[in-house]
């Protein structure tokens, strides 16, 4: 008898082995995927965008970076003229418009060293560049700091 709830037991803790094992597993899932919305904006159509992106209002942009979002006309007219003047390739105000932007502070997705470039938003009433600045990804993406890269928000185009 002694050896049949040994083996009863044993399977018992076997299965919740395995359920805590399925749980955990679903749950690194879940937290791989990503945020299905912000704040600002509504959580994705699933049917529409894949795990853990979401699209803004018209559509248009999948972002995926988890940060929270603006779209061009919640930026200061500055920075919706910077933006102009990265799609069109220049010409820039700024000699340092263009650098590599190192992302030391990782708060922009993860990507290969030279993938992001800087560019500044004029701030009225500063003498030098500002704290203001657009992070542009090879991929078109495009971040806005007000902060000097404390915080950045994905312009959502």
């Amino acid at each position: 008898m002694l050896n049949g709830v040994t083996a009863a037991v044993r399977r018992a803790r076997l299965l919740v082995g395995v359920a805590v094992a399925i749980l955990l597993l679903g749950l690194g899932i879940a937290y791989a995927a990503g945020p299905l919305g912000t704040a600002d904006e509504p959580a994705a159509n699933p049917s529409a965008t894949a795990p853990g992106a979401t699209r803004d209002d018209a559509a248009t942009s999948v972002v995926r970076s988890g940060l929270p979002t603006v779209a061009p006309g919640g930026l200061p007219a500055e920075a919706r003229r910077t933006l102009t003047l990265i799609d069109r390739g220049g010409p820039f105000p700024y000699a340092r418009d263009g650098s590599v932007f190192g992302n030391r502070e990782r708060l922009l997705p993860p990507q290969r060293s030279g993938y992001y470039h800087e560019y500044t938003v004029p701030t009225p009433g500063e003498s030098d560049r500002g704290a203001r600045r657009i992070v542009a990804g090879q991929s078109g993406e495009a971040f806005y700091t007000a902060d000097h890269y404390r915080s950045f928000r994905e312009v959502v185009r």
